[in-house]
């Protein structure tokens, strides 16, 4: 990384909230809306995550609810793809195919409508924050289910000290801030 590129970094850390004992206690809750409300900051972030994958082909982008809507949706227009969202159980109205998976904090379910993914479709899943790896694999396991190739994953941060970069069974991904 060059010194301009980890200054707009810092700056974007700079950006994030932390919210301690949330949503339960223990829990310090990395709130990504104080840097979604800053115009500059939300376009650096979506550039950098865009440019990141910019020479991968990508002709879908995966976003998973809901804070991976906000950044996969401007990613997607950035690389001239489509969007597909990833949503919570009960959400999507045509057929679906679902998976289940382990949050830090709990269980859940996500779910991908059947026919938002072609065969061999060069795909890049988009979230705001790889904590454990649990939703991040639960959206490549749909992605793959549909026959799609997943060719990247691109999360806004990365909490590194819960490994979740070993749930991606060594997928590339991209991590702009660290923590």
């Amino acid at each position: 990384m060059t010194g301009t590129e980890t200054a707009l970094v810092d700056q974007l850390r700079a950006l994030v909230r932390d919210v301690p004992d949330f949503p339960r206690a223990g829990i310090l809750f990395r709130d990504i809306t104080s840097l979604l409300r800053d115009p500059r900051g939300f376009g650096a972030a979506v550039d950098m995550l865009a440019d990141a994958h910019s020479a991968s082909g990508v002709e879908a982008v995966v976003g998973v609810e809901s804070r991976g809507f906000i950044l996969g949706g401007a990613v997607a227009y950035r690389l001239g793809a489509g969007f597909v969202p990833v949503r919570k159980q009960g959400r999507l109205p045509a057929a679906k195919v679902s998976v289940a998976y382990q949050l830090e904090y709990g269980a859940a379910e996500l779910e991908m409508h059947t026919d938002a993914i072609a065969e061999g479709q060069r795909v890049l899943i988009v979230d705001d924050l790889l904590a454990t790896g649990g939703t991040a694999a639960a959206a490549v396991s749909l992605v793959d289910r549909l026959g799609g190739h997943v060719v990247g994953i691109a999360f806004l941060i990365e909490l590194e000290s819960l490994g979740g970069a070993a749930a991606l069974d060594g997928r590339p991904y991209t991590s702009i801030i660290r923590f």
